[in-house]
């Protein structure tokens, strides 16, 4: 593997003891601009789409579901994401985007192909499903008749690409047209435009000069402005993801383990994160206790990877992701226990307003959410829940009908004896304490994500709690020692 700082500058991995080569042709021209397909177009595939036409690419989006490509073509984005309607809009205007279900029309439009549908969690199984991906690729590749580049996005198993040269070479009419690389995703949800267009690194697996030339035409106005490359071997490229998102899993985890520790002893695990921040080499971001992490990605990715290095022989280098995803669950159930507190031990009847469905704020995303499950526990011990999102309502309402919600964030607490925040939505951290106070029935507040200003709701008279601070403010004191030097006791 190498890192290219210099986008002009780059060798090809020796792909010899790493699998097959797809094709071991060089002779193809590789076009200036290449046409671009994007194979699915949920929340990866719209935004990559999206993304790649409005740099100046000619791009076809295809999706087998017939709603959803209407919708785009339309100009809807059928998810949330701030910014990538304008965007949308503004590239369907100028005729560079179009969309599709015909697989046949994208193997004649594209030169390059990129397949970015969707790898769940298998049913019973905490291996990773590739029916999507596997349908995807030999779809296209049956269909291919002039030199192309499949490359895969989807975050898989490591061997997976492997596998699917064999698959591809399989249904293609002419497997010495197709080459095969891999280009991981790092998206944030909420962020997902920005880390398209003005990413931190990309990352090649490639096995030929020819296909990452294709990658870098296709990638020329990105790499033009500096971004940094890497160039791998195709299982080097299938781990970089899902190695990202175990080490952010695990730095969350680690300090909510803290949380259950400063709950023990009676310190305070904002104060103790913000004084291992200051240490470069921990750093302070994802150094954040609270509720946990969800969603699409983090959880799912974490239990396939350690699925897949049982299956490689490997499991005991992974296993604390096991533990990783226990610390991350016992946080949701420990929520419950703080509003159970503060409900004087008994849950039975008690209106409960829970601010946030989403898995995280800035998506309507409610995958694995911590937010949704609190709820539905909390609801399960005879919680009288009511929710409020302010994007996520009807998909939470979809997935949980058993639970109630308000049409509105005053409806929500209005009444209510115990408030949590679960989703930590600026527009509940910039809620004023004092006008919530006056609606509520009883001011206790559990924030299950650090979000709020835990010294003006005590101040406004509300009773709060938060994972790993303790239940009562510390007084802290200036004590001046025999050598006058200021020293900090806390009682």
């Amino acid at each position: 593997m190498s890192l290219v700082a210099n986008p002009g500058r780059s060798r090809v991995p020796d792909s010899s003891s790493k699998g097959e080569v797809m094709s071991s042709s060089t002779t193809h021209a590789v076009p200036e601009k290449p046409r671009l397909t994007v194979i699915g177009t949920g929340y990866l595939g719209a935004t990559h789409a999206v993304a790649m036409a409005s740099l100046g690419y000619e791009v076809l989006g295809l999706d087998v579901d017939q709603a959803k490509v209407d919708r785009l073509a339309s100009g809807d984005v059928p998810f949330f994401e701030p910014g990538l309607p304008e965007l949308l809009r503004e590239v369907m205007d100028s005729g560079r985007l179009r969309f599709t279900t015909s697989f046949d029309e994208a193997a004649e439009f594209g030169d390059v192909h990129f397949i970015c549908v969707g790898t769940p969690q298998a049913h019973g199984s905490h291996a990773a499903n590739l029916t999507y991906v596997e349908s995807a690729f030999t779809e296209l590749a049956a269909r291919i008749t002039r030199p192309a580049l499949l490359v895969g996005k989807s975050t898989v198993p490591v061997g997976t690409a492997a596998r699917l040269i064999g698959l591809v070479r399989a249904a293609a009419q002419d497997p010495e047209l197709i080459d095969l690389a891999w280009n991981p995703e790092f998206l944030r949800e909420g962020y997902a435009v920005q880390d398209t267009l003005r990413p931190d690194r990309l990352v090649f697996g490639v096995t030929t000069a020819w296909a990452e030339k294709m990658l870098r035409a296709a990638f020329a106005p990105i790499l033009e402005v500096g971004t940094p490359l890497v160039i791998a071997d195709l299982p080097t490229a299938e781990l970089v993801k899902v190695a990202a998102n175990s080490f952010l899993a695990t730095k969350i985890s680690y300090i909510n383990a803290m949380a259950e520790v400063c709950e023990a002893t009676g310190a305070d695990v904002n104060v103790l994160a913000s004084a291992l921040a200051y240490d470069d080499r921990i750093g302070g971001r994802f150094l954040k206790p609270g509720l946990g992490f969800g969603g699409g990605c983090l959880p799912k990715d974490i239990r396939a990877f350690a699925h897949r290095a049982e299956e490689l022989g490997v499991g005991q280098a992974v296993a604390f992701l096991h533990e990783v995803d226990s610390i991350n669950n016992r946080r949701r159930r420990r929520t419950v226990d703080l509003v159970r507190e503060l409900a004087d031990g008994d849950l039975k009847g008690v209106r409960v307003a829970a601010l946030g469905a989403a898995f995280k704020p800035n998506s309507d995303d409610i995958r694995d959410a911590p937010a949704l499950d609190v709820a539905d526990m909390l609801r399960a011990e005879g919680a009288d829940v009511i929710v409020y999102d302010p994007q996520a309502m009807d998909n939470a309402r979809r997935d949980y009908p058993q639970l109630t919600y308000a049409p509105t964030f005053a409806e929500c607490v209005k009444g209510a004896q115990v408030v949590v925040l679960l989703t930590e939505w600026q527009k509940f951290r910039d809620a004023d304490p004092e006008m919530m106070g006056e609606l509520v029935e009883r001011k206790a507040m559990v924030d299950g994500r650090h979000a709020l200003d835990a010294d003006a709701y005590r101040a406004a008279g509300w009773e709060y709690r938060a994972l790993g601070r303790p239940a009562q403010p510390r007084t802290v004191q200036l004590v001046e020692d025999a050598k006058d030097q200021v020293m900090v006791a806390a009682t």
